[in-house]
């Protein structure tokens, strides 16, 4: 078996192209912020880092250490950033490293691994326009458009996400019903 097309199981399989299609959906995301976090941390090449390191695996190679290692310090420079929007954008970049290891278990938990940076950009915009709620669904709009089939058939493997009650949440559960419904539809 080609090594791209290697297979991990759980409650249902995912091949390693199914998760390099996801990886591509977060970094994209993750890219589109980044630069709130440089602004505000100029010397702090974390977030950088995980998101050079989710393309090295959406690029091809191996998911290795590389990937943990940089998401995890991503994530650690989102717990000392200055403010909602750059944590958010640090957590980001965590979280396109941290893609390539999205578990194939069948937990609402998982669908944050697909679609937190999303609703993250979202909420960044909002809060970069004042708290204005139309620039989030518009961003969730451009995030609608960039999902692919095969991303949202890989959504559909995991049971929806919980609503929550942070604004995040609340835009990764909107992003994930409607990408189901517009699926849903489609079939």
């Amino acid at each position: 078996m080609a090594q791209n097309r290697h297979t991990v199981s759980g409650d249902f399989d995912l091949t390693m192209d199914e998760l390099r299609v996801v990886t591509r959906y977060v970094v994209r995301h993750a890219e589109d912020v980044l630069p709130v976090y440089e602004r505000a941390v100029p010397d702090d090449p974390r977030p950088r880092e995980a998101i050079d390191a989710a393309w090295v695996f959406i690029n091809g190679a191996n998911r290795t250490r590389l990937q943990r290692v940089t998401s995890l310090e991503a994530h650690r420079a989102a717990r000392s950033a200055p403010g909602e929007a750059v944590k958010l954008a640090a957590r980001s970049a965590g979280d396109a490293a941290s893609a390539a290891y999205l578990h194939p278990i069948a937990r609402a938990s998982q669908v944050g691994h697909i679609l937190r940076a999303s609703a993250s950009a979202a909420r960044i915009g909002e809060i970069e326009a004042g708290g204005d709620p139309t620039i989030g669904d518009a961003l969730l709009e451009r995030s609608r458009r960039r999902a692919t089939p095969v991303l949202v058939d890989v959504l559909r493997r995991y049971p929806l996400a919980a609503i929550g009650t942070s604004r995040v949440a609340q835009l990764m559960s909107a992003l994930d019903r409607s990408l189901r419904q517009r699926a849903d539809r489609l079939t």
